[in-house]
């Protein structure tokens, strides 16, 4: 695994909502190799493997229409970007986090 492996499961929210997520992320660790599609689904994911990108690459999210769950799941270093990066772009509740030998996984709440 490398150090930007990130996978991205977010609920609630519409499709455009899980979209902005992903969009947020996008300046951190690149483009995707998979992003949320699906009118009807309830739980959509994202996955990034990317070499990374700056941290400073911070990319336009636009706003959420509903509140959102989001649960980010990677090496330590990838959860702790991916919350930063959520922080930076919309309001974020922290939910918890669960942590094993390589891998960490926390949950956020965003807010409109």
């Amino acid at each position: 695994m490398s150090d930007t492996e990130l996978t991205v499961t977010i609920g609630g929210g519409g499709v455009e909502d899980a979209r902005a997520v992903v969009r947020a992320l996008e300046g951190t660790f690149g483009a995707p190799d998979r992003r949320p599609s699906g009118e009807e689904a309830t739980v959509r994911t994202a996955t990034f493997a990317g070499e990374g990108h700056s941290a400073s690459g911070q990319t336009e999210a636009g706003p959420l229409s509903a509140p959102v769950t989001v649960t980010v799941q990677g090496t330590p270093w990838a959860v702790r970007r991916a919350s930063d990066t959520l922080a930076r772009s919309f309001t974020t509740r922290d939910e918890g986090a669960a942590s094993g030998d390589q891998e960490q996984e926390r949950q956020l709440l965003l807010e409109p």
